[in-house]
């Protein structure tokens, strides 16, 4: 295979690799290109992606609120998005018209086996005047303002 333009790649850990495969197939609507033991890759045209994942004893979820997200053009996406991955019998959480890191959007909420955080989002505002209604860059905290499930509604 030949790389034409550039792409992401992320590589996660995960204590479970066929439970993760499987959470990710209906995540991106696809099989992985390589699965190996300890070892499988999917290659994204939508978003352009070299994602894999690596099997390991015990997994370290990034402190909350980290997370992954996929931004769709419209929030019908978003609600498609849902649809689909709920009649695979994935939980998920729906937030509309939140305002989040200084937008306004329609997001889902998907966590992978080992807990990882996916948002698929459309932004419907381009600009809002506040980070958050649950916090701004102004309040003392030391967690980061924007944008975990639940915080933005």
């Amino acid at each position: 295979m030949t790389l034409t333009t550039p792409r992401v790649h992320v590589a996660l850990a995960v204590s479970d690799l066929a439970r993760s495969v499987a959470f990710y197939e209906q995540l991106f609507d696809q099989a992985p290109v390589k699965n190996r033991p300890g070892y499988a890759k999917f290659e994204l045209t939508s978003p352009r992606m070299n994602f894999t994942l690596n099997e390991v004893a015990k997994v370290q979820v990034p402190p909350k609120p980290a997370h992954y997200g996929i931004e769709v053009a419209k929030p019908a996406d978003v609600s498609a998005f849902a649809r689909r991955v709920g009649q695979a019998g994935l939980d998920t959480l729906a937030e509309d018209n939140v305002t989040c890191c200084y937008a306004v959007m329609d997001k889902v909420w998907v966590h992978d086996p080992d807990g990882h955080a996916w948002e698929v989002f459309a932004i419907t505002q381009a600009d809002a005047p506040s980070l958050s209604p649950a916090q701004s860059l102004d309040d003392a905290s030391d967690e980061a303002p924007c944008c975990g499930p639940s915080c933005c509604t």
